[in-house]
């Protein structure tokens, strides 16, 4: 059975720095591509990041290209988000996920497209 479980979040201050982790079991990580969501309240879930099964190829949203960065650990079967400049709007519970199919594409930024989330860590950026 996979499982995903994040870790990391908390309060900051606009303009500083977070790193996330999420912890993968149940299967071989190092053949899936792996994302990042978030939900802010009364909004729905949406893209922040995505990483191909090597590693080699990442793909973001606008809203955080240039200031998050994800990366994974296959030896460690655990995939990071490293988030800097953080604004009061990346307030959210930010989720882990994976898809069932392997060797997917960096660029799969639909939520349809994965399969098992965490539970989820939450994030809040003061002003």
């Amino acid at each position: 059975q996979v499982q995903l479980v994040e870790s990391g979040g908390g309060l900051v201050q606009a303009g500083g720095s977070l790193r996330l982790s999420c912890a993968a079991s149940g299967r071989t990580f190092s053949m899936y591509t792996m994302g990042w969501f978030r939900q802010a309240p009364g909004k729905e879930r949406e893209f922040v990041a995505t990483i191909s099964w090597s590693g080699a190829n990442v793909y973001y949203a606008d809203s955080v290209k240039g200031r998050f960065t994800i990366s994974r650990d296959n030896a460690k079967n655990t995939v990071y988000l490293q988030m800097n400049s953080l604004k009061p709007e990346d307030t959210a519970v930010y989720y882990c996920a994976a898809p069932k199919k392997p060797y997917g594409l960096a660029t799969m930024g639909s939520r349809n497209q994965y399969d098992y989330w965490g539970q989820g860590t939450q994030v809040t950026v003061s002003s």
